[in-house]
């Protein structure tokens, strides 16, 4: 599982994240919901270990992400990370793209990181478009092959966010398609989104997050359904 608990994180005198505290649990799904700046990006950044925190603990399946002497190139192959910008070598095809970290990272072979790249690929819908360059995929595709290259890692956590943010309107479905999936096959994900009928759906808890601390969490039919917090009503009511 996953334990944040109490984290403090700073930008210079700007305090992002004030105290938070909670537990992912394995195959369970957290939609973190809540307006710009309110914290939600920096915390998966603290998670994977992007971003130092100045105090708290976040644990890994029982191992200190920030604790001195802590492999962080080992334990970030457990959690795959998927960003607003999917980031992809424009020089290299699709396929290669999703190879290089097998093959730089866990030292696969070609033929072996070939074989998971094309496995994944398939499995989020890309399994035609093997020799594409980044630039010849619509946005949404893009997006989904970032989504494979984190799968091809074999991680047992996915961190996402605001993965539709950058995209047009008609493209989003596609990649909240490859989440859903993803989510009933089991995988653990803590989804930052302003999808709200997404996170309704596929969410087994909700946060709200507001100024670095969670304001509100439970289940969707709760938090987005009946929020018990009137900060939470304002925010759904401006953005529904």
């Amino acid at each position: 599982m996953i334990e944040i608990e109490n984290i403090q994180k700073s930008f210079g005198t700007l305090k992002v994240l004030d105290g938070v505290s909670m537990t992912v649990n394995k195959r369970e799904v957290l939609s973190v919901i809540g307006g710009s700046g309110s914290g939600k990006s920096t915390m998966l950044m603290c998670i994977n270990g992007l971003e130092p925190i100045q105090n708290g603990r976040v644990l890994v399946d029982g191992t200190d992400v920030h604790a001195p002497g802590t492999d962080l190139n080992r334990l970030r192959q457990k959690i795959g990370i998927v960003f607003q910008q999917w980031n992809a070598f424009p020089h290299l095809s699709v396929l290669e793209n999703v190879t290089l970290a097998l093959r730089k990272v866990l030292k696969k072979r070609r033929d072996e990181a070939e074989e998971i790249a094309v496995k994944q690929l398939t499995h989020v819908g890309l399994g035609d478009k093997l020799t594409v360059y980044p630039s010849r995929l619509s946005g949404g595709q893009q997006q989904r092959m970032a989504i494979a290259r984190a799968l091809a890692m074999s991680p047992d956590y996915m961190l996402f966010d605001k993965v539709t943010s950058a995209l047009d309107p008609q493209l989003v479905g596609e990649v909240l398609d490859t989440m859903r999936m993803l989510s009933h096959e089991g995988m653990t994900m803590i989804v930052v989104t302003h999808e709200i009928p997404f996170a309704r759906e596929v969410s087994d808890r909700v946060a709200f997050f507001r100024n670095g601390k969670i304001h509100e969490i439970g289940p969707p039919e709760q938090v987005i359904g009946s929020p018990q917090m009137p900060e939470t009503a304002a925010f759904l009511k401006s953005v529904l």
